[in-house]
């Protein structure tokens, strides 16, 4: 694994086109809206390549079969050089690799229990979700929506730095400034507090991928539905594609996709790294 430098990231451009699963966290990467990392297996003509965005996502991609690459990988993914200091989130493309990593990670892949951790020395096997938007099932939402003692304003530099938790837009964008002037969301108050924030973790073409983080005093409340019903109308009244994935075991956000008009689409291993 060799790790490449920014100017050289237009080198992943075309090969990332290849990939027909959701990759915007990658491709916000590549074209240096924020600031990730990329190797490869090759600095001139890469045919491999992992993509890490600094949430903690990552994306293979690539020759499934080079195995002075794969060899390389094996360590970074079992950390083996105990670099990494958070857990990592992986996703593989094409499905030749997940053939390929079972192989790779045998003896140290395990499925994610329905109960308790897995040890921190194997990597995790879960599913991603990849949600397909359905207008028609939105418009029956927004007409039995109840609306409470709340209001929801533009996100802007406060609310951005305000909104804390483990999704919020800090770590999706650059700063406060990028945000507000390449980004969109929608905060919403109740009792001058803020509670609810939904916003563009991604923007690209056509595209907007939500993100959404709820302070924990105010969740179960059903604030969350109406600042992503928010900005899924923006995204309707500026025709872009509302775009939504969660990991399968995260009922609360499979569950509220359901309710905003999202159908699920494509299911997909999600791999844990070793910490």
């Amino acid at each position: 694994m060799i790790e490449l430098e920014p100017d050289k990231y237009s080198l992943l451009e075309a090969p990332l086109k290849e990939v027909k699963i959701n990759h915007l966290f990658a491709r916000s990467v590549i074209e240096k809206k924020v600031r990730g990392k990329v190797f490869v297996d090759n600095k001139e003509n890469p045919n491999t390549f992992y993509v890490i965005h600094p949430y903690g996502m990552s994306l293979l991609f690539g020759d499934t079969k080079n195995e002075t690459f794969n060899r390389l990988f094996l360590n970074y993914c079992l950390n083996c050089n105990k670099e990494r200091k958070t857990h990592e989130w992986m996703q593989a493309f094409p499905n030749d690799w997940d053939d390929t990593l079972k192989t790779l990670f045998e003896g140290k892949l395990i499925s994610a229990p329905d109960s308790g951790d897995t040890p921190d020395e194997f990597v995790e096997l879960n599913t991603r979700v990849n949600f397909k938007f359905n207008l028609e099932k939105y418009l029956v939402f927004k007409r039995n929506a109840i609306k409470n003692n709340y209001s929801i304003i533009r996100t802007d530099k406060n609310s951005f730095r305000e909104m804390k938790g483990s999704v919020v837009p800090a770590r999706f964008w650059n700063n406060a400034d990028d945000f507000c002037k390449n980004g969109v969301g929608f905060s919403l108050y109740y009792k001058e507090k803020l509670a609810t924030t939904a916003y563009s973790a991604f923007i690209f073409d056509k595209e907007l991928e939500l993100g959404m983080e709820t302070f924990p005093e105010f969740r179960g409340k059903g604030f969350a539905q109406h600042a992503c019903s928010a900005l899924i109308d923006y995204c309707l009244t500026n025709k872009y594609e509302p775009v939504w994935a969660c990991k399968l075991t995260n009922i609360a956000s499979y569950k509220l996709a359901q309710k905003l008009g999202f159908i699920p689409d494509i299911t997909l291993p999600y791999y844990r790294l070793v910490l």
